[in-house]
């Protein structure tokens, strides 16, 4: 592999540097000087505006600073404003090419990487890249003022040197074939950002970053444009060329969905992304559609399912245990819900890693097994069977008994065996306490709605399930502190898992708060499997550590599956926008659209 090479060039004299980019596993797609991605237009006009909408989870913001714990950043701003070392395509994964590095070199010992910076790489204010702006950064994203998942993800970066002024040295405590993916996407930004202030300070000091855009006009609690910047130091790369192609990209913001569906209806943004099927069947529609102004598309990829899922804080008492873990997933009707309220638009989710290579199937093979027999005591036992599915309700096991009714019957089985019994009418513990949790939710989507046949089943278990709907600020606090019972989450899927399910799954981030171990997952087992993905040194032994990894997880209950959508659904104003011709496989819908689409010639 062209990496590989790199790596035995790395030993050489300064003057040998060759690697254009890095990959995991297997050869890069693109060659050295490739001219551009093969998704994109390379001569697609610049100009024009393309309206979009923040999701309502970004529904307003209070500061410029995406890094730090506290407010909410406008949403696209990270993705717009900072370049990073090395940029990834979208069609393929586990591969970067340089953005702001030329090169990148990895040892053989793989407890390093080396990145030569280009030298017309510039910040906003016109300032030169530099090495030591790089280790600035990183210092700063593991300071105490930042969301600690960074510290998580770097655990494993022993330090930053500044070999010159254009050369600098990550250094690892351990191989980690992920770890130079994982440093050469950190955001770099500049240390006159904010200067002199600590950085949890820096609040609406407006970002120096190198990135295609800057903040523009900004009218707060209504919307927020980036400008292009007509002189960005990289437009001409073959992994920007094509790209950046509006001059000015606008986020509205909606504090209500029926008014954001209303307000694109009307012409006043020009693209969405949907995620409720009822509205994509049965409230997209007018005359905006009927002349062609606005185009339904479904938009196929080739994307990890992810894992959305209803997350039970195992910190709870009740929630302690597996088994009433399980019987909570027991009372959920998947199949009748997606029948019925989803238009079978959904499919179900089943493991961490669904569309992936990682996803695990049939039993364990022996060398799942011998990462999993240390740690026998604390995995389930389901876990060395099978590979997890998702209850189903639609199998005709029993004709004369229906697919939930025999669900529910193994979750009272399993409730009693957790120590779980009616008495006096009511399901009680040993201590005489009754089951029940409340579900946390923001009141942004359709909780009440999709969770009422979930409460109505667990009803007839004795168990109460209530929701409990507060504002978003509220929200995100709760979660901060892991104050909830359940709430619902969409863990983005990746095919190629690394420290970052540490954040998710491991000890230590279920006692930090604002960690992602929502869960309150605190298993050696797991531990001990992430380490073992994370530091794999062949694809065989990668594979190995997260199908097991999956397995043990998924038995584990913490997360009850929900479902995902092969295709982005997306409303898109076809007087206004041009896309590619090329859909690559590995895209987002909106980030997609803001990176290659182009603006047409206003019609006449």
């Amino acid at each position: 592999m062209r990496f590989l090479l790199s790596c035995l060039l790395a030993a050489a004299p300064a003057a040998a540097w060759a690697a254009h980019g890095y990959a995991l596993w297997d050869d890069l797609k693109y060659p050295p000087g490739f001219e551009h991605f093969g998704y994109v237009n390379p001569a697609a006009p610049k100009g024009g505006e393309v309206r979009l909408v923040s999701g309502l989870r970004n529904s307003t913001f209070d500061k410029y600073n995406p890094f730090t714990m506290r407010g909410s950043a406008p949403a696209y701003l990270s993705d717009l404003l900072f370049d990073t070392l090395l940029a990834s395509s979208l069609d393929e994964s586990g591969a970067a090419y340089g953005l702001l590095a030329e090169d990148v070199a990895v040892p053989p010992d793989r407890l390093s990487a080396t990145f030569r910076l280009r030298p017309e790489a510039r910040f906003h204010n016109g300032d030169p890249v530099t090495a030591q702006d790089v280790k600035y950064s990183y210092d700063t994203l593991i300071g105490p003022h930042v969301t600690p998942s960074y510290k998580t993800l770097l655990i494993d970066v022993d330090g930053v040197d500044v070999l010159d002024a254009r050369t600098v040295r990550f250094r690892f405590k351990r191989p980690n074939r992920e770890l130079p993916l994982t440093v050469g996407g950190l955001p770099v930004f500049s240390p006159k950002w904010g200067e002199g202030k600590p950085f949890d300070q820096v609040v609406m000091d407006e970002p120096i970053g190198s990135g295609p855009y800057r903040i523009g006009p900004v009218k707060f609690g209504k919307d927020i444009t980036y400008a292009r910047d007509p002189d960005y130091w990289a437009r001409n790369l073959g992994v920007k060329r094509g790209t950046a192609n509006f001059d000015r990209i606008t986020i509205k913001i909606y504090k209500d969905n029926t008014a954001q569906l209303e307000a694109l209806k009307a012409g006043e943004f020009d693209l969405m992304v949907f995620y409720s099927a009822g509205d994509w069947k049965r409230r997209v529609g007018g005359p905006k559609f009927k002349s062609g102004e606005l185009v339904k598309g479904e938009f196929r990829h080739q994307l990890p399912t992810g894992f959305q899922s209803y997350v039970l804080n195992s910190r709870r008492p009740l929630l302690a245990d597996t088994r009433v873990r399980e019987a909570l997933g027991l009372a959920i009707d998947y199949e009748w819900m997606n029948r019925q309220m989803f238009y079978n638009s959904y499919a179900r989710v089943s493991g961490l890693f669904g569309n992936t290579e990682c996803a695990a199937s049939g039993m364990p093979n022996a060398a799942q097994l011998t990462l999993m027999e240390p740690w026998r005591a604390h995995i389930p036992p389901a876990a060395f069977g099978p590979a997890y599915a998702p209850p189903r309700t639609d199998r005709p096991a029993d004709p004369a008994v229906g697919g939930l009714r025999e669900n529910l019957r193994r979750a009272r089985q399993l409730l009693a065996e957790a120590g779980w019994t009616v008495q006096d009418g009511q399901l009680r513990n040993a201590q005489g306490k009754t089951m029940r949790l409340e579900y946390l939710d923001s009141g942004e989507g359709a909780a009440q709605r999709v969770a009422g046949p979930w409460i109505r089943s667990l009803e007839k278990l004795g168990v109460r399930l209530s929701i409990r709907i507060v504002d978003y600020a509220l929200y995100q606090q709760r979660l901060r502190k892991f104050d909830f019972d359940i709430i619902s989450l969409n863990i983005p899927g990746t095919p190629n898992p690394g420290q970052e399910y540490a954040d998710l799954f491991g000890s230590q981030a279920a006692d930090t708060e604002d960690s992602g171990n929502f869960a309150g997952v605190k298993n050696p087992a797991i531990d001990s499997l992430i380490s073992h993905m994370v530091g794999a040194s062949s694809k065989p032994d990668f594979l190995a550590a997260c199908r097991a990894l999956e397995r043990v997880v998924s038995h584990s209950h913490y997360l009850l599956p929900q479902w995902y959508a092969p295709a982005h659904r997306m409303v898109y104003n076809a007087w206004r926008l041009q896309k590619p011709e090329v859909t690559p496989p590995y895209f987002q819908g909106v980030t997609w659209a803001m990176e290659t689409w182009w603006a047409k010639p206003e019609k006449p």
